[in-house]
């Protein structure tokens, strides 16, 4: 069995949803506070009480400061703005888990890059207007440390609703989603539903960043659920970001992969090699690199890697530490695998491991294991094709019986 917690976001997303969420689901406000504590922050105080949302009981937190009470508008002070560099600063300085630094910080870098993307500059350059207010950098890191409290095996999501209509921000009037949202939710599956913005900047970032599929939710032995209330009350649907927390079976994520990905164009060739061996031992079941072009007329590398889902954040954080990739793109796939046995046969070189694959009890692929007969060859002075070939045979040769 693995945990899974599903973002059902029919209203959207929002940081103060997910907080409430969260909280409705038995995460302390004094827990939360005290984690959030660790960051070098002041000038706020967390808050939560219960609200009714279109009928539905629902918790509510704010994020509540020196000047204003947190309402998720997007007219936040100028003189408020950070940079990418003044928040991961933030989080170095702070106590936090190692675990929640990574995590907010890429969600950090992530927003960075989608902005210079609107404005054409680097991402250092980046001003945050919105998401670098004290209330909002609360929002996300107190998402991530949340949503590290359940412990879950994998994160899902349903298609995002981003809303109708227009929002004002720093820089104007825009239509929603408005620019930065619409490149973080790239590759996502959104539509639009309800009056006005439903899917913040905030409820973009921390979504996306934690989920790796999006659909209906799958089968789950539900465990628990939690309401976290947005500002308004529609009236005609309940404005809630819904949590849900359930047990599935093994089986129902065995066929699918996470594929993360990230071109390098300015890394020594000699550090490869490491980064494969780290992605493996990190969990990775595949690791390729492929060669292209990229911009400026620069060669570069695509690294690509294949992994169970339960192991993105393990594979990101390799991908950091390891590359001078900015940022990883991620996707979920679908496999067909065979059923798989190693069965072992007798060559006049030793043992030798034959991987067997089946599918409905026929054998449809069976080959040496490479390193036994590496190892054998070894042992024995002879070419490495020549102990391959004689496990082979010995396997054809096998009895058929059982």
């Amino acid at each position: 069995m693995s945990r899974l917690v599903y973002f059902d976001c029919a209203s959207g997303a929002s940081g103060d949803m997910l907080l409430g969420a969260l909280v409705d689901l038995g995460l302390s406000i004094d827990q939360l506070a005290a984690e959030l504590a660790k960051l070098p922050l002041t000038g706020y105080r967390l808050g939560a009480h219960k609200v009714h949302r279109a009928g539905l009981h629902a918790t509510k937190v704010d994020v509540v400061t020196n000047e204003h009470e947190h309402g998720h508008g997007h007219g936040h002070d100028h003189a408020q703005a950070r940079t990418l560099p003044d928040i991961l600063r933030l989080l170095d300085r702070s106590g936090l888990a190692g675990e929640v630094k990574d995590r907010a910080g890429a969600c950090f870098r992530r927003l960075a890059e989608a902005e210079g993307e609107v404005h054409g500059v680097a991402p250092e350059a980046v001003h945050f207007h919105e998401v670098g207010a004290l209330d909002s950098i609360v929002d996300v890191v107190g998402g991530v440390i949340g949503l590290a409290w359940l412990r879950a095996d994998r994160f899902a999501a349903s298609p995002l609703n981003v809303g109708t209509g227009t929002v004002s921000m720093a820089h104007g009037v825009f239509p929603v989603p408005p620019p930065a949202t619409a490149r973080l939710v790239r590759g996502v599956p959104v539509y639009g539903a309800g009056d006005g913005e439903l899917l913040t900047p905030t409820g973009a970032l921390l979504v996306t960043a934690h989920a790796t599929a999006y659909g209906p939710l799958p089968p789950v032995r539900l465990e628990a659920v939690g309401h976290g209330a947005g500002t308004r009350d529609t009236h005609q649907r309940p404005n809630v970001l819904r949590l849900i927390v359930g047990e599935e079976d093994a089986g129902a994520t065995a066929g699918r992969v996470l594929v993360l990905e990230a071109e390098i164009d300015d890394m020594s060739p000699q550090l490869y090699g490491p980064l494969i061996e780290r992605l493996l031992a990190a969990g990775a079941l595949d690791v390729y690199l492929t060669p292209v072009q990229m911009k400026k007329n620069r060669p570069g590398t695509l690294v690509t890697v294949i992994a169970p889902p339960s192991r993105r954040q393990a594979v990101e954080d390799v991908f950091f530490a390891e590359t001078t990739t900015l940022g990883v793109r991620f996707q979920e796939w679908e496999r067909t695998t065979l059923e798989r046995e190693v069965v072992p046969v007798e060559t006049p070189y030793g043992p030798i491991g034959v991987k067997v694959g089946r599918r409905g009890g026929e054998v449809k692929n069976a080959q040496p294991e490479f390193e036994d007969c590496q190892r054998a060859a070894s042992a024995h002075g002879v070419p490495v094709k020549e102990v391959w070939a004689a496990a082979l045979s010995a396997w054809r040769a096998r009895p058929r019986s059982g």
